[in-house]
């Protein structure tokens, strides 16, 4: 029996090529390189299957291309904003994700986030790493205690819910804004707020866990940060659409926001320059998922919707 034809647009773990090998007549992207335009619409005559990561884009120009081949559209990712939908849908083509099994890598680096910018970590390393440790004093890089303090997370999905868990670690008092409440089994005593602005009042610490959408493009703007506490922290570890990069650097530089960690940034590659300066803005190259285990997990996931759709069954994560 032919096997499908899928083509794998960057170089995923080893186990997931090993296996994807073994099911599939596979080629690989082994320059790791991110998928151009031009290649997506070649391979649409090519491959009966594609596993993107969020480096390429399925705009509806680029889709309006497509050959009638391509089947499905297997996502190596949790996000799917680099996709568009209903184009892919008008044509036919079946669209997966790998929800649940990056939530507690990406909600662990998160943590890593707020207590780094909380506790001058870019500063810190810096002094040491440069020799420039010289003297002590009780007023030497005095931070801003994480343990009890309230914390804000908008977007209580799988990721902000796992957040919230290593939070509760810390004594944190948390509370969340969603599309909806949770139910009480998943909530864990959280107050829930109906709307963003009354999350913001209360969050000394904010942290973004909500997808990149049109309606939360730049979700944190000006008028939002000047809502948030003097001296909150704010962490995205989610896109970096959701905030008004711009906005944030002036409340820095204001004071009113004490400092940011960010994983993610509305340019990247490459991050935003004008950050560089400023010691406390933490920042590390969108690396949530990125752990062997999480890695091996999502090309597993990936590879298991490939396997239901080409049974003719109905893939798990079908978006």
């Amino acid at each position: 029996m032919t096997k499908p034809r899928l083509w794998i647009t960057r170089r995923l773990s080893d186990a997931t090529l090993e296996r994807a090998q073994r099911d599939y007549d596979v080629e690989i992207n082994y320059d790791d390189t991110p998928g151009t335009a031009d290649q997506l619409i070649a391979a649409s005559a090519e491959f009966d299957a594609i596993i993107p990561c969020h480096s390429e884009h399925f705009s509806a120009d680029v889709v309006a291309q497509f050959s009638d081949r391509l089947k499905i559209v297997a996502n190596h990712s949790v996000g799917v904003d680099h996709c568009d939908l209903p184009a892919l849908k008008g044509r036919g083509i079946a669209v997966t994700n790998t929800p649940d099994v990056l939530s507690d890598a990406t909600a662990e680096l998160a943590m890593l986030l707020m207590l780094g910018a909380a506790r001058h970590a870019v500063a810190g390393d810096r002094i040491v790493r440069t020799g420039a440790w010289d003297s002590w004093s009780p007023a030497f890089m005095v931070g801003k205690q994480v343990t009890g303090a309230r914390l804000g997370i908008i977007g209580m999905g799988r990721v902000g819910r796992a957040f919230a868990a290593k939070a509760r670690g810390f004594d944190m008092e948390i509370h969340y804004y969603n599309r909806s409440e949770l139910p009480a089994d998943q909530a864990h005593g959280a107050t829930y707020h109906a709307d963003v602005e009354s999350l913001l009042a209360v969050s000394d610490f904010l942290s973004l866990h909500c997808p990149a959408t049109p309606e939360t493009k730049h979700l944190m703007n000006a008028e939002r940060f000047a809502l948030l506490p003097e001296g909150a922290i704010i962490v995205n570890s989610a896109r970096g659409a959701l905030v008004d990069e711009a906005a944030l650097l002036d409340a820095i530089t204001q004071g009113h926001i004490a400092a940011a960690g960010l994983d993610c940034f509305e340019v990247e590659p490459g991050g935003n320059p004008a950050f560089a300066p400023h010691d406390n803005i933490f920042m590390l190259p969108h690396i949530g998922s990125a752990t062997r285990k999480t890695r091996d997990a999502m090309g597993f996931r990936a590879l298991d919707n490939l396997d239901a759709y080409f049974a003719g069954q109905t893939p798990g994560d079908l978006l």
